[in-house]
């Protein structure tokens, strides 16, 4: 018996496969942006995992946006604003549990830790802004797009992020003789 009227939720059966493409193509990047959100890697999971499944249920609207994965990083952050506001402060679980001795190259996991630290302080809206600017490389335009704001606002908030951030840490001394100095160094080990 077939009830009318009634639809199967996802895409049909030859874009699954390209849903399925999608998610080993881009699934890595969704969960570090995610993680960069939250601040947890089982949490940005969780977030990831229910993005995806909205993005399937939609697929055939999804695949058919300017950029897929620009829709289901939008709904990532999205998800991660709504946990956000749910939770009503910055998340409770800590990034490591014991500091690590600054020794062969374990200063540089200090120094990122001590830099996504910094980022789960920031307001949710200045964190998305840096993440997707500095992270997944967005111009503001995309940011724009992705968060529904207008380019000034993103330019407001990747501005007064990156005060907050400078106010927190100091100019390294392993900075370039050549570094301007509105520029604050981060010595990660790679130019960002």
């Amino acid at each position: 018996m077939r009830i009318l009227g009634r639809r199967k939720a996802g895409p049909a059966n030859a874009s699954h496969a390209d849903f399925a493409e999608f998610v080993r193509g881009r699934s890595a990047a969704l969960v570090r942006t995610a993680t960069l959100l939250v601040g947890d890697l089982h949490t940005a999971e969780d977030l990831v995992q229910h993005a995806l499944e909205r993005a399937y249920r939609n697929w055939d609207r999804v695949r058919a946006a300017e950029s897929p994965e620009a829709y289901v990083r939008r709904i990532v952050a999205n998800l991660a604003n709504d946990r956000w506001r749910r939770l009503g402060k910055a998340p409770a679980v800590p990034l490591a549990d014991e500091h690590t001795a600054p020794e062969a190259g374990y200063g540089t996991v200090e120094r990122r830790d001590a830099l996504i630290r910094a980022l789960m302080e920031l307001p949710m809206g200045m964190r998305t802004v840096l993440v997707l600017r500095y992270f997944d490389e967005q111009t503001d335009d995309e940011i724009a797009a992705a968060l529904d704001i207008s380019t000034s606002a993103v330019r407001s908030q990747a501005a007064r992020g990156l005060a907050k951030l400078r106010a927190r840490f100091t100019v390294s001394a392993d900075a370039p003789d050549d570094a301007p100095d509105n520029v604050v160094f981060f010595p990660f080990g790679e130019a960002s």
